[in-house]
């Protein structure tokens, strides 16, 4: 099925009409479903591990106090939840408060988790990991300015967090863009200098840009 809107704001489509974004670190794909539909009442996405092995949801606890819900699509994961290990066939629905350890590996291929989250009593804003996941996707398919416009959607809707700016550096460094790269890297700097300095020295993201002058008198390390 592809996917159909109507003339009333309805829309039907696939999880196969998804695109399928691969991660900086680990090996789940994200299937953008809340950006796809504009959906924002609560967080709603789909994460695939392709391969036995892969990474369905990485290993992480909401510390937030978000909480998740996670229903196995397809295939069959081994969810680890807390201290207990289990697997997850189609149908199966997992929920984990928040703090809880959480993580799930695929068995089978194409194993796909629908994944629903946010947090009690308060208004649901989408996070700024998901803008940055995106624009590091779209950046690794050679699609830079459609990441750029992913990533300026977190800039906009958190203008004064260090993270947005600090992301934004290495998403520029990543790129090629010196310039844009060292200006952000330089707010996010002004917003919180040992906040950066606990990532910028070994962060391999910003390596295009660590001889360059300018990097060293940003973090004031010479």
């Amino acid at each position: 099925m592809s996917g159909e809107s109507a003339g009333d704001g309805y829309e039907i489509l696939s999880i196969d009409d998804l695109e399928r974004l691969p991660t900086t670190q680990g090996s789940q794909l994200l299937l953008p479903l809340r950006r796809t539909v504009g959906f924002r009442p609560f967080g709603v996405n789909v994460w695939v591990g392709a391969q036995p092995g892969d990474h369905v949801i990485e290993r992480h606890r909401e510390q937030d106090g978000h909480e998740e819900l996670y229903v196995v699509l397809r295939g069959t994961a081994q969810f680890t939840l807390g201290d207990d290990t289990f697997e997850a066939a189609p149908g199966t629905l997992v929920h984990a408060p928040p703090g809880t350890l959480r993580e799930a590996t695929a068995l089978t291929a194409e194993t796909t988790v629908l994944a629903l989250g946010a947090k009690s009593g308060e208004a649901f804003t989408p996070s700024a990991w998901e803008d940055f996941y995106v624009a590091y996707a779209y950046a690794r398919r050679g699609e830079p300015e459609r990441g750029r416009a992913a990533m300026q959607a977190a800039l906009d809707r958190e203008p004064t967090a260090w993270q947005g700016s600090y992301n934004a550096a290495c998403f520029e460094a990543l790129v090629g863009e010196t310039d844009a790269a060292l200006e952000h890297l330089r707010r996010a700097v002004e917003r919180d200098r040992a906040a950066v300095l606990q990532y910028a020295p070994e962060d391999t993201d910003l390596d295009s840009i660590r001889e360059d002058p300018r990097f060293s008198e940003i973090l004031e390390t010479r």
